[in-house]
C-alpha cells in the first residue's frame, strides 16, 4: 500500500479559505513552488513535534514572538513585552489590527485561550512543560496581556518563540475541527492539503507585517531527495528543502543554483529506553555509549558535514567534548561495563528508524548496529513511515530510536519537556533523576549568565554520564533555490518564516 493509500484511501483534505483573493502587494502570477521529502503529519500546532509539519505551519500560524536568523528574540504579534519588578509576571502588549485568516479579530482573548489550551495536559502539547509556570492569565484589554508566574522565568521569552506557542482563534478551540482546518494570524493561507502529495498555500492579503511579495506557495513531497534535485535542475521547482548532505553537497558546485548551508542546533540522538530491560542498568546504559564511535557516524551517515555534539547544541553553551564520558570510542572499557552489569553473553534490541525525516537515520542505525555487535550487542532496525515512526516514539513504543530532534535557543525550553519530573515528553525519554530536573529548574530561575552556563555545563556531563539516550551530531540546515529567488533567509532552526519576504525575480 502506498503512502495515500496508508493515510486513508486517497482521504484529501480540502480547506476553503475565506476571502482568499490575491494580495494587491503580490507580484502578478507568481507562486513560490518548492519540493520536500516529508510530508505535514498533522495541522494542530501545539501538538506536531515532525520538522515536516513545524515548516507548514509556521507560514499559517504565529507566536508572540519569534527568532531571527541569529537566535534573537524579536517582535511577532506581541509588540513590546515587560518582566515586573519582581518577575513575576510578564506584560505582552499586542499588535493591534491583526486579524485572523477567517476575519475575525486577533485579541487578548485568543491569547490567553490558546496558552490555557496548551497548559491543559489532555492537550497533549507538545511543549507544555515550558510553560508551566504560568499560574493565570489575565486580559485588561483587547491588546494586553499579562502572565501571572509562581517563580521567575528566564526561558520563557524564549519558550515563547516556539510554532508550538502558536496563538489561535478562541473560536476554532472552541467548536472548530484543528486536525481539518487551519486558520492563523500568518502571511499565508491554507488552501489545500493532499496529504503525501502536494499543499497548497495563497498569501494572506490582510497580514500584518510588510509581504508577502508572491501570490502562494505550493509545497510538493517528492519522497526522493535526488529527484528534488533534478527537478531544481531542470527548472520545475523554485526552492528546496533538503535534509540528506549526500545530495545537497552536490550543489556545492553548481553555478546555476544557490545552496543555502547553515550550522543546525537540530541533533541527531540515539536513544535508549531506560524503562526496558537491560537498559534499565546504568552499566549497560554506559557500555552502549562508550561503543559508539559518534564521529564515524557523522562521517558515514552525513560525509562529516556537521561536528559531533553533546546535548546542547546552542553554541553560547557547548562545552569541549572531553568533559563528557566516554566521548572517544573505548570497547575495552564498554565490554567491562557489560561484564559488570551481567550481560556478557549480549542481547537483541530493536531501533526504530522514521525512513524519511532524516534521511540519515538508516545509515546511522546500520552504523550503531555494526559498532555494538563488537559487545554482543544485537541491534534489529524496525523501518518506518514518518507517521507511524511519530506515534511510537510520542508513546514511548521502543528499545531504541535514531531521532533528529529540534534545537531551542535556550538550553531550559530545549529538554525541560524530557529531563524533568514534570516535562511532558517524559514518556518519551523514560528517564529522569533528581540531579537532572534540580539542576534544570536552577538554570530556569538563574539570571546570572556565568552561573546559568555553569549549571547547565553540569547538567549536560550528568546526562551524558547516565546515559539515557546517546548524543551524536549536529549538522547543517540545507536548502537551494533558484536564482531568481530573492529574500529568503536561512535559519540554524531550519525555519521558512522568511518566504514572508521572498520575490521572483524571473
Amino acid at each position: 500500500m502506498n503512502k495515500l493509500s496508508r493515510i486513508g484511501l486517497c482521504i484529501v483534505l480540502t480547506l476553503v479559505v475565506l476571502g482568499a483573493a490575491m494580495p494587491t502587494q503580490a507580484q502578478d502570477g507568481k507562486t513560490l513552488i518548492m519540493a520536500r521529502a516529508a510530508d505535514t503529519t498533522g495541522l494542530d500546532p501545539h501538538t506536531q513535534t515532525a520538522f515536516a509539519s513545524l515548516r507548514l505551519l509556521e507560514l499559517i500560524y504565529e507566536p508572540l514572538l519569534t527568532l531571527d536568523e541569529n537566535l534573537n528574540i524579536v517582535p511577532a504579534l506581541a509588540e513590546k513585552w515587560a518582566f515586573s519588578e519582581d518577575a513575576l509576571s510578564l506584560t505582552m502588549n499586542l499588535r493591534a489590527g491583526v486579524m485572523f485568516h477567517d476575519g475575525s479579530a486577533f485579541t487578548s482573548a485568543d491569547v490567553k485561550d490558546s496558552f490555557e489550551r496548551i497548559l491543559k495536559e489532555e492537550t497533549g502539547s507538545a511543549a507544555r512543560a515550558n510553560y508551566l509556570s504560568i499560574t493565570s492569565i489575565e486580559t485588561p484589554d483587547d491588546l494586553t496581556v499579562i502572565f501571572k508566574l509562581s517563580s521567575p522565568d528566564v526561558p520563557l521569552l524564549a519558550a515563547m518563540t516556539s510554532v508550538n506557542a502558536s496563538i489561535m482563534p478562541s473560536e476554532l478551540m472552541e467548536s472548530g475541527d484543528i486536525s481539518k482546518t487551519a486558520i492563523g494570524t500568518g502571511p499565508f493561507k491554507l488552501v489545500e492539503w493532499i496529504p503525501e502529495e502536494k499543499t497548497t498555500l495563497v498569501a494572506n492579503p490582510e497580514w500584518w507585517g510588510d509581504g508577502p511579495f508572491v501570490d502562494g506557495v505550493e509545497m510538493r513531497v517528492i519522497p526522493d531527495e535526488a529527484s528534488i534535485l533534478a527537478a531544481l535542475r531542470a527548472g520545475e521547482i523554485d526552492f528546496a528543502l533538503l535534509n540528506d548532505p549526500l545530495v545537497a553537497t552536490l550543489l556545492k558546485d553548481d553555478p546555476d543554483i544557490i545552496l543555502n548551508r547553515v550550522p543546525a542546533i537540530a541533533y541527531h540522538v540515539f536513544q535508549l529506553n531506560p524503562s526496558r530491560t537491560p537498559m534499565d542498568k546504568l552499566e549497560v546504559r554506559q557500555a552502549m555509549s562508550c561503543a559508539i564511535d559518534r564521529q564515524a557516524v557523522l562521517d558515514t551517515a552525513s560525509l562529516g558535514e556537521g561536528q559531533v555534539t553533546g546535548p546542547l547544541t546552542i553554541p553560547a553553551y557547548q562545552i569541549p567534548l572531553d568533559q563528557y564520558a566516554c566521548y572517544t570510542r573505548d570497547v575495552t572499557k564498554a565490554k567491562e561495563l557489560m561484564d559488570k552489569a551481567g550481560m556478557t553473553d549480549g542481547f537483541t534490541i530493536k531501533a526504530i528508524v522514521a525512513n524519511a525525516e532524516p534521511p540519515t537515520a538508516l545509515a546511522e542505525a546500520q552504523t550503531i548496529q555494526a559498532q555494538l555487535a563488537e559487545i554482543g550487542i544485537t541491534v534489529e532496525i524496525e523501518s518506518l513511515e514518518l507517521s507511524v515512526y511519530v506515534d511510537r516514539w510520542l508513546a514511548g513504543d521502543f528499545d531504541t530510536a535514531v531521532a533528529l530532534n529540534g534545537g531551542r535557543s535556550d538550553p531550559y525550553t530545549m529538554y525541560a519537556r524530557y529531563w524533568t519530573k514534570t516535562g511532558n515528553l517524559q514518556k518519551v525519554a523514560n528517564y529522569i533523576d533528581d540531579t537532572l530536573d534540580t539542576l534544570m529548574n536552577e538554570g530556569k530561575a538563574e539570571t546570572d549568565p556565568q552561573k546559568r552556563f555553569e549549571i547547565f555545563a553540569n547538567f549536560q556531563k550528568h546526562l551524558v554520564e547516565v546515559a539515557p539516550w546517546i548524543w551524536l551530531y549536529n549538522g547543517y540546515e540545507y536548502t537551494a533555490q533558484q536564482k531568481y529567488v530573492e529574500g529568503f533567509v536561512p535559519n540554524p532552526t531550519d525555519a521558512l518564516t522568511s518566504f514572508s519576504q521572498v520575490k521572483l525575480n524571473r
